[in-house]
């Protein structure tokens, strides 16, 4: 947030943003990729990490969300202290920016995951994985993307971020 101000975007009554011409899913789009790349990260080394360790299933699957948490928010962290916000309002803008999102895709991603037949089982090395995670990846970004674009609208989520750049 800037000095002396609440709102970085003010909306309409049908929740679009009054600024630069409202939300567009291509606003949308582009902070769930952001929001996709970390859970990515997280997941794939949250299961080589698991997988080298010999852990089974639940720990593997908690620390690949734990991890892809992590990155997400880093990723948001790097852009807004690199904007010039000190380290505790850009946590504050992350944890804002960032948790929903995350939590959805998450939810997604795992929720695929652990329903397809087989891709619990599945080692690094087998194509059953790396489908697996590409399809749920996918189905958390289709998902996830008009979450994001109902919270930009609304002046959260990554609108937040906007406001410090």
């Amino acid at each position: 947030m800037q000095h002396g101000t609440h709102h970085t975007q003010h909306t309409h009554h049908d929740g679009n943003a009054a600024h630069g011409g409202g939300t567009t899913w291509a606003m949308a789009a582009q902070a769930t990729l952001h929001c996709l790349t970390g859970c990515a990260v997280g997941e794939v080394l949250g299961m080589v990490v698991g997988t080298a360790l010999g852990w089974g299933n639940a720990p593997t699957m908690v620390l690949a969300i734990v991890l892809a948490f992590f990155f997400g928010y880093a990723l948001t962290l790097r852009g807004v202290v690199g904007a010039g916000v000190g380290l505790r309002t850009a946590v504050r803008v992350a944890l804002a920016a960032d948790t929903v999102s995350i939590a959805v895709m998450e939810l997604i991603d795992n929720g695929v995951i652990a329903l397809w037949p087989g891709a619990m089982d599945a080692h690094l090395s087998d194509l059953t994985f790396w489908v697996t995670l590409a399809v749920a990846l996918a189905a958390a970004f289709v998902v996830t993307t008009p979450v994001n674009k109902w919270m930009i609208g609304r002046g959260k989520g990554h609108a937040v971020v906007h406001g410090h750049h």
